[in-house]
């Protein structure tokens, strides 16, 4: 068990920014769970400890927004996550951490140009597209698996089809839920989950309940225009740490 209050005051805000994105507000937000809680223990540790967290956290968020998600998106994007996932424990000994957080960075502030610069000006909603639905659903359950950055994948995904904000949530919530909850045995034969590691999980809960509801909340009172100009600008603060982490670990 941590004793080093330093933690906490890194753990405490970390599971909070956890808890908005998985009650659906900010969606990207939560990858800085993990950055912040490794400033202070090892990046497999942190995400050792959020996972048994976030479980809790969709549970509630899925009572939250029960019955608000898009049921046609989730049927195409959810195998392919699960097929993400496999990918991600059968690969887990030779692929880099810090590779997949280089891509995924780089692929989120692409993302956020292309919006400032052509799409904000579209009024108009994406077509769906099954392929498209498949690759990006597939990239977000690998990339979930390696360091719990799924996030982007999906929203550079989900984004664009403009989805009523709580709609948005809702499948966001129903697709993490389903993606975490089948991360649960791979990360339990890798060894991730330490009696010491669950005992700190168990402390930082607390927090769990109440940053979901506030981002509920948040989402609930926001209008569709300000809730997608938020979405896309955290994609650029969270794109620039996942790229510099990821360079900074393959230069050191």
């Amino acid at each position: 068990m941590i004793t080093d209050p330093f933690f906490y005051l890194a753990a405490v805000p970390a599971v909070f920014l956890v808890g908005l994105s998985k009650g659906g507000f900010g969606g990207t937000i939560a990858l800085i769970g993990v950055p912040m809680m490794a400033l202070v223990i090892s990046p497999v540790a942190a995400a050792g400890i959020l996972l048994p967290i976030m479980i809790v956290m969709d549970l509630i968020a899925l009572y939250a927004w029960r019955g608000r998600f898009d049921r046609d998106l989730l049927k195409r994007m959810l195998p392919a996550s699960i097929a993400g996932v496999a990918a991600g424990y059968f690969t887990s000994a030779s692929i880099s951490a810090d590779g997949v957080r280089i891509v995924v960075g780089l692929l989120a502030l692409g993302f956020a140009v292309n919006w400032y610069f052509s799409a904000r000006h579209r009024t108009e909603a994406k077509q769906r597209d099954t392929p498209r639905a498949l690759f990006w659903g597939a990239a977000s359950g690998f990339t979930s698996f390696v360091s719990h950055a799924g996030g982007p994948p999906f929203q550079i995904h989900v984004v664009p089809l403009k989805l009523a904000p709580a709609d948005y949530a809702g499948t966001a919530v129903v697709f993490f839920a389903v993606t975490n909850a089948v991360k649960l045995l791979p990360y339990f034969l890798l060894g991730q989950f330490s009696a010491d590691h669950l005992a700190i999980s168990l402390a930082l809960l607390p927090v769990a309940p109440v940053a979901t509801l506030c981002g509920v909340w948040l989402v609930k009172r926001i209008a569709p225009e300000t809730f997608y100009r938020i979405i896309y600008a955290l994609l650029v603060p969270v794109g620039l740490k996942l790229a510099y982490d990821g360079f900074a670990g393959i230069a050191g």
